[in-house]
């Protein structure tokens, strides 16, 4: 059975899951300083790197009840590349997601993180009928910390030095939003 796979667009996004295909925009990304900033990952050392941190995530297509997703960030026009975004699924019974999103900084402050991650949320609640959608964010993180308030998600807790970056233990405030909380996206 092929496996089933997920797509969803925004007025200026439009999202599809990775593939092999996309590993060398993949690798960019992540090898991009900048975004690396606030990466529990670090820059990845060569692309075969990043493909062993992307063979769960891929792989997690030929499975019938799906733990990971990976999402490739193009614009609507032109179908450049933006960035990824992503969901990890706890255990069905919670329903439960939490989200990430990486962009390339060209794209930064021009709305399309925060357009990401209300598609993101929305694909979450009416897709998967999710109960719960959470984030994670560096507590240094300010642009970040920004659009998930922006997106209507809710800080509620700060966990300490929980965020391995760079050889630090970083702090890290937890972010959710529940299906009753949505907003009209």
């Amino acid at each position: 059975m092929p496996a089933k796979t997920y797509s969803f667009s925004s007025p200026r996004l439009r999202f599809t899951e990775a593939t092999w295909g996309d590993l060398t925009q993949i690798h960019i990304l992540q090898s991009t300083p900048e975004v690396d900033e606030f990466n529990t990952l670090g820059i990845p050392k060569s692309i075969e790197a990043t493909r062993k941190n992307m063979r769960a995530v891929i792989e997690d297509k030929n499975k019938e009840k799906r733990s990971f997703f990976c999402w490739i960030i193009r614009q609507e026009t032109d179908s450049a590349f933006v960035g990824i975004c992503g969901l990890t699924l706890s255990a069905e019974r919670f329903r439960l997601g939490e989200i990430y999103y990486n962009l390339l900084p060209a794209y930064w402050g021009k709305g399309y993180g925060t357009e990401s991650a209300k598609a993101l949320i929305r694909f979450c609640f009416t897709r998967l009928k999710l109960h719960r959608v959470e984030a994670g964010v560096a507590t240094a993180n300010e642009r970040s910390i920004r659009l998930l308030e922006k997106v209507g998600m809710t800080r509620e807790a700060l966990h300490r030095k929980i965020l391995p970056i760079r050889g630090e233990w970083k702090d890290n405030y937890e972010y959710a939003i529940l299906e009753d909380d949505r907003r009209d996206y």
